[in-house]
């Protein structure tokens, strides 16, 4: 019995990432190639006063679920507060932040659906960079290309003055990617 519990404990630890800038964590429950690119689940934890800019994804939705603690959510103008049990739903096109405006660790699911890899691989290489001391103070990567690979793959849109920098971001991608650049992190960061 014991055996089969540390199996669990270390397949759980290998699914689990760390960001020592923004001190939360996130372990991937469900990945979107376990689920037939159906959904994407993680479990996140966030510290007090973490969490996220503005933004809106154009290709899927996302849920947010508490289990512990209770988490700020903003999806369109409206603002939610979740508490253990409690969910919100954001539609795809939707602006949406979620943020821990309390002094306790907050811990909820996230579920993204369809399925998405690229997202699970700019958390994993997002963190790695923060890890290796190669973010700025507020979690983004100080190398551009880095930058435009993790805005790429995740599809993460941000409103307001960066529209007028996402073509910037997308041909930055693009040279990363005939330099090998993404393909350095994936092998780097993506275990």
């Amino acid at each position: 019995m014991a055996k089969a519990v540390n199996d669990t404990e270390t397949q759980q630890h290998k699914r689990r990432y760390y960001n020592p800038v923004q001190k939360d964590a996130t372990t991937f429950l469900k990945t979107s190639e376990e689920t037939g690119g159906e959904y994407t689940l993680m479990e996140i934890d966030v510290a007090p006063g973490g969490g996220t800019r503005p933004h809106y994804h154009k290709t899927y939705t996302e849920s947010f679920e508490v289990i512990e603690g209770s988490l700020e959510v903003l999806v369109g103008d409206q603002k939610h507060f979740l508490r253990a049990g409690e969910k919100a739903v954001v539609p795809r096109n939707t602006l949406h932040r979620f943020h821990n405006a309390t002094d306790e660790t907050v811990r909820f699911l996230c579920e993204m659906r369809p399925g998405q890899p690229g997202f699970e691989k700019t958390l994993k290489v997002g963190y790695g960079l923060a890890s290796d001391g190669l973010t700025r103070s507020h979690g983004t990567p100080k190398n551009f290309y880095h930058m435009a690979l993790l805005l790429e793959w995740s599809e993460i849109r941000v409103p307001g003055i960066f529209t007028l920098i996402e073509p910037i971001m997308r041909f930055l991608a693009k040279r990363a990617r005939r330099k090998g650049i993404d393909k350095e992190l994936e092998e780097r960061y993506c275990w």
